[in-house]
C-alpha cells in the first residue's frame, strides 16, 4: 500500500518533465517526440499494468466518495494515438464511473450555441471521470487554421476581431478555473507526434485492412498544414497552461511510453486527493448492528425451519394409494 506522496515520487520522472503549468516559458520545438524515459517496452508494460491497477482502485474510491470529479482532455494530430491510449489506460476500470465524449465536426444545433456549450453539457458528474477525445480546444485550433469554420459559427461581426483567439483563451482559462474551484481536477494531454512518425502510421493504416477504416483523405489535407497546427498548439499550451489545469506535452512517437506518461500523470493527480471510502457515522453504525442482529436471527430461524422440514419429510409416507 502506497502512503500519500510515495506514488508521486515513484512516478515523478514520467510526469514532471512533460508538465507545463504556465510558470515556465514553453517552446514546442524544444520538446522531444521520441523520448523513452530510460525504459524499454517490457519495463513500460509493467508500469502501464501497475497504473491500471492503481487507477481502478482510485476510481472506485472517487466514485464512492462522490466529492471530486476528474476531467481528462486529449488533443493531438491525426494518428497521434489518442484512441489507443484511452483504451489501454482505462482497461479494467469500471465503465460506470467513466464517461467518454468524442467531439467531431459541430452539428447545426451545436453551432447555434456558444463554442463551449457542447463540451459543458458533457462534463463529468461528481465522483466520475470524464474523458474528452478532442475538446473545446478545437475551437482555438481547427477554427483558427480553417477560417471558414469560424464563419459558420455565425458570430456577430463586431465580435470577430483580431483579438478573438486571445479572448477565447481567456474564456477557457476562466472556465477551467471555475471548474477547479468546484471540485473538478483537470489534466490536459497534448500527444506530441513527429512528422515522420505520423507518415509511418498513416501508411500502416493504408496497408492493414483492420486499420483502413481509420484512414481519411482529410488526414492528408490536414497534414499539409502541419506547421500551422504546430504553431497554434504552441500558443494553446502557452496561453492556457495553469497550475489548476496543466498541459502534459506527451512524447507520442512511442505509444507505449506515451501511455506510461499519461497513466502516471492520472494516478499521481488522484493520489493527491487522498481519496477514501466514506465511513458511516455513529447513528448509521448503530443501525448496522441492529440489521446485523436481525439477519443473524433470520439465519438461526431459517436453520431451525429447515431442520423441522427435513424431520417432517423423513416421517411422511410417499406411497401413492392405488399403485400397489
Amino acid at each position: 500500500m502506497n502512503t500519500p506522496g510515495t506514488l508521486a515520487r515513484e512516478l515523478d520522472r514520467f510526469v514532471t518533465p512533460f508538465c507545463f503549468d504556465g510558470s515556465t516559458r514553453f517552446r514546442l520545438a524544444d520538446q522531444r517526440t521520441d523520448a523513452r524515459g530510460g525504459l524499454d517496452k517490457e519495463a513500460a508494460r509493467a508500469i502501464i499494468q501497475a497504473n491500471r491497477t492503481r487507477l481502478a482502485d482510485f476510481q472506485e474510491k472517487l466514485y464512492a466518495q462522490d466529492r471530486w470529479s476528474l476531467l481528462l482532455i486529449f488533443q493531438g494530430m491525426d494518428a497521434s494515438g489518442k484512441d489507443g491510449a484511452i483504451k489501454a489506460i482505462f482497461e479494467g476500470v469500471n465503465p460506470q464511473g467513466c464517461e467518454v465524449a468524442a467531439f467531431k465536426q459541430p452539428s447545426t444545433l451545436e453551432l447555434n450555441h456558444d463554442f463551449l456549450w457542447r463540451c459543458m453539457i458533457a462534463l463529468p458528474q461528481r465522483g466520475r471521470i470524464g474523458i474528452f477525445n478532442r475538446s473545446y480546444y478545437e475551437e482555438c485550433l481547427v477554427a483558427r487554421v480553417h477560417p471558414g469554420i469560424l464563419a459558420r459559427q455565425r458570430l456577430p461581426h463586431a465580435l470577430v476581431s483580431r483579438h478573438i483567439w486571445r479572448e477565447r483563451f481567456e474564456d477557457i482559462s476562466a472556465m477551467e478555473r471555475y471548474l477547479a474551484r468546484n471540485g473538478t481536477v483537470i489534466l490536459k494531454f497534448f500527444l506530441n507526434l513527429s512528422w515522420e512518425e505520423q507518415r509511418q502510421r498513416l501508411l500502416k493504416r493504408l496497408d492493414e485492412p483492420a486499420k483502413q477504416w481509420k484512414f481519411s483523405m482529410d488526414d492528408i489535407r490536414e497534414r499539409a498544414l502541419w506547421p500551422r497546427y504546430q504553431a497554434v498548439y504552441q500558443d494553446i499550451v502557452r496561453d492556457t497552461a495553469t497550475p489548476h489545469a496543466p498541459w502534459m506535452v506527451v512524447p507520442a512517437d512511442h505509444k507505449w511510453f506515451a501511455r506510461v506518461v499519461i497513466g502516471s500523470a492520472i494516478v499521481t493527480a488522484l493520489e493527491r486527493l487522498d481519496l477514501r471510502f466514506p465511513r458511516a457515522d455513529k447513528g448509521a453504525r448503530r443501525e448496522f448492528e441492529d440489521v446485523r442482529k436481525a439477519l443473524e436471527q433470520e439465519g438461526e430461524d431459517g436453520g431451525k425451519r429447515a431442520r423441522q422440514n427435513r424431520r417432517a419429510r423423513s416421517k411422511k409416507s410417499w406411497t401413492v394409494p392405488g399403485l400397489f
